[in-house]
């Protein structure tokens, strides 16, 4: 539907401004997601001191495996879980410091009350956009991983019924299981059917008594059937923290950089405006570097949490092995800092790689977002 001046959107300001978002939400997504792929793959190559994967290795296994399309493994779901995320941040940083601005004379906003709103949007944000990084993940882990021959899946159901149901997607080894047969034959069977009740017992089908690899679960049906659905908010607690320390910094350094600005424009006008709001409005390139520069002050904040995120997302935890974590009353290792905010021991001298791809990925995405923000908002509305 056309405005009254020929614009789209022209008489419904919100969906004017929600098609603004989502097109530049769109498009800064897609121009910075290679740099998001790498680092990620990076901070998970790190499995222990031996076997750390430079930037050139992972690159050049990326393009082994993938080719230049693995680069942007699981883009959908990056998208769709920035939608709402960001849109939640930045909704939620607008109605707090609109509850900020209300009463006050100069409707000014002070750097930690930026802070504190921008902690709160954080927050919201990572609730929403969790399940959607994970499937993410799980598929940008599959774009360096090479394709096994497997049997056919109905094979595997006949055969192995309760297996498809605990490990979809998994090709048990028949000479594993058939190794195990041979060493409890020894014993004196008690059960008339020794080799169906192996069946019944797929872990041991395995070899390793391991879960699949992230790459194998994937999809949300497998994750949820395999997993459960509170699998789907795992890495919540690093990624509330990540989101919280990146929210508050981003949004107070935009706040210090577009006061500095007014600021400096104010001092050169002659009379001096009596309010920073008198100065003028931020030309839309100006915001758009200083939201770049926020992006990438706040991610080198809170980079170590983005990598505990990223590792916690990794590791697969079947449903009943949560369960019984549960009834045990499981403990995880670690400080009280480790504990509370999802860091695991493990990995504490890998909380930094990729932080330089993090840093560029977070400060381009951010200039391009505010700035094509701006720019279809001025097209169209």
């Amino acid at each position: 539907m056309m405005g009254g001046g020929g614009k789209p959107f022209g008489d419904s300001v919100f969906a004017g401004h929600a098609a603004a978002g989502a097109a530049a939400i769109s498009s800064s997504t897609v121009a910075v997601y290679p740099l998001d792929t790498v680092k990620t793959l990076l901070q998970l190559s790190a499995a222990g001191s031996n076997q750390k994967m430079g930037l050139n290795q992972v690159v050049d296994r990326l393009m082994a495996v993938s080719g230049p399309a693995g680069l942007y493994s699981g883009i959908g779901w990056s998208i769709l879980g920035k939608l709402p995320g960001l849109g939640a941040r930045f909704g939620a940083y607008e109605l707090l410091t609109a509850f900020y601005k209300d009463g006050k004379e100069d409707n000014y906003v002070s750097y930690s009350e930026a802070m504190l709103a921008g902690i709160v949007a954080g927050a919201v944000e990572s609730v929403l956009s969790t399940p959607f990084e994970l499937l993410k993940l799980r598929n940008q882990v599959g774009s360096v991983k090479l394709m096994k021959a497997a049997d056919p899946a109905n094979i595997t159901k006949e055969t192995f019924p309760l297996l498809s149901k605990l490990l979809p997607g998994y090709v048990p080894d028949i000479r594993v299981w058939n190794s195990t047969v041979n060493l409890l034959s020894n014993l004196s069977p008690k059960h008339p059917d020794i080799m169906g009740a192996l069946k019944q017992h797929p872990w041991m089908l395995t070899g390793s008594g391991k879960p699949p690899l992230p790459s194998d679960v994937q999809g949300p049906s497998r994750v949820i059937a395999l997993e459960g659905w509170g699998a789907l908010w795992r890495g919540l607690r690093p990624g509330i923290t990540r989101d919280c320390v990146f929210g508050g910094m981003f949004f107070s350094t935009w706040q210090f950089i577009h006061t500095a600005i007014l600021t400096w424009r104010a001092v050169n006008m002659n009379p001096q405006p009596r309010k920073l709001e008198e100065a003028g409005p931020v030309s839309p390139f100006a915001s758009s570097l200083a939201a770049g520069f926020s992006g990438i002050v706040a991610a080198a904040a809170s980079h170590t949490f983005d990598t505990a995120k990223s590792r916690s997302e990794c590791t697969v935890i079947p449903k009943y092995i949560a369960m019984e974590r549960r009834f045990l009353k499981w403990k995880a290792p670690g400080m009280w800092i480790e504990r509370k905010t999802g860091i695991s021991p493990a990995d504490r001298n890998v909380l930094f790689r990729g932080i330089g791809l993090r840093m560029a990925r977070s400060g381009i995405a951010s200039c391009l977002l505010v700035g094509s923000y701006y720019f279809v908002v001025d097209q169209f509305m």
